[in-house]
């Protein structure tokens, strides 16, 4: 093989680092930031600037790719000892570290580089969002609540698409962050269960490892209410009509049916509540909400 060749990138080489960052799984943060966004758009003249938003969707892949690949990095030795989790691109070798760095700054330049191109707030404010990305990962060595860093970092999703568009601070956004912070802070604190006997083995500290799996279903249940009255506060502040509503009885919805269908005792169908139900709760909110903004105004 020439030099040459053996400098050209390995076919599979993209396609095991988006396996490595689950790239599929933005459908979870992206609709509300495309909520915030389109609703400070209704604010601020009632159409929809399609440039910004493809720029919030750079942003938002961008900065959780960077997210997802710094946590498989910092966490491959400790999903090498996990058996869920020890087919991972780092542990097999299907991915070297160097390639997922790689892939990770490009991630972040591409997202700083997106912000800078929005407004000066938003790109002053992209570094202080890097941080509890690379937070987290080291949560689980420090606390036992490392789905309260995890839930702050997801709440970053909704403010920045406010203040992609607006250039300001809008308290509104920060209720819809709060929201979004604690829904994923609660389905994440259900999706550790699987793990509880394995963390506790090998020390990576969690609720459901420190307090057991049934205090950390209720945790998510009031996570998961808790979520609930701050959209209906969301809609009120917003002044949301009919269809936002009946987004919100949808999610309600998914909310009882996930908590029905995880119990403490019964972690079979954990993986249908963590990606199915709660993949149907981010876009069924996203499209409630946007025939509402349309209904009420808002102009393609």
């Amino acid at each position: 093989m020439s030099s040459a060749s053996a400098a050209l990138p390995q076919p599979g080489r993209t396609k095991a680092f988006l396996r490595l960052v689950m790239i599929e799984h933005s459908v979870f943060a992206l609709p509300f930031a495309y909520i915030a966004s389109l609703t400070a758009m209704f604010a601020w003249d009632r159409n929809i600037h399609w440039g910004r938003l493809l720029l919030v969707t750079v942003c938002m892949v961008g900065l959780r790719t960077f997210a997802m690949a710094v946590n498989r990095i910092i966490d491959r030795e400790i999903d090498a000892r996990n058996p869920r989790t020890a087919h991972r691109e780092l542990v097999t070798g299907t991915m070297s570290v160097r390639h997922a760095w790689t892939g990770a700054l490009i991630a972040v330049v591409v997202f700083l580089a997106a912000a800078a191109l929005l407004n000066p707030l938003c790109l002053a404010l992209a570094p202080i969002a890097v941080i509890p990305m690379v937070v987290y990962p080291y949560g689980k060595r420090f606390t036992d609540f490392p789905q309260a860093i995890l839930g702050l970092a997801q709440a970053m999703g909704p403010i920045g698409g406010w203040l992609a568009i607006s250039g300001e601070w809008n308290w509104k956004a920060v209720v819809l962050g709060l929201a979004v912070g604690i829904w994923i802070g609660g389905f994440d604190l259900i999706y550790a269960c699987q793990d509880v006997e394995t963390d506790r083995e090998i020390g990576v500290r969690s609720v459901p490892a420190r307090f057991g799996i049934p205090a950390a279903i209720w945790g998510a249940r009031v996570c998961h209410t808790v979520t609930t009255a701050l959209l209906v506060w969301y809609a009120v502040a917003t002044g949301a009509g009919t269809f936002f509503w009946l987004g919100l009885v949808v999610v309600a919805a998914a909310f009882v049916y996930e908590h029905t269908i995880v119990r403490p005792h019964d972690l079979s169908r954990l993986n249908r509540a963590f990606f199915s139900v709660n993949g149907f709760i981010g876009i069924a909110l996203f499209v409630c909400a946007l025939l509402d903004l349309l209904v009420r105004g808002l102009s393609v």
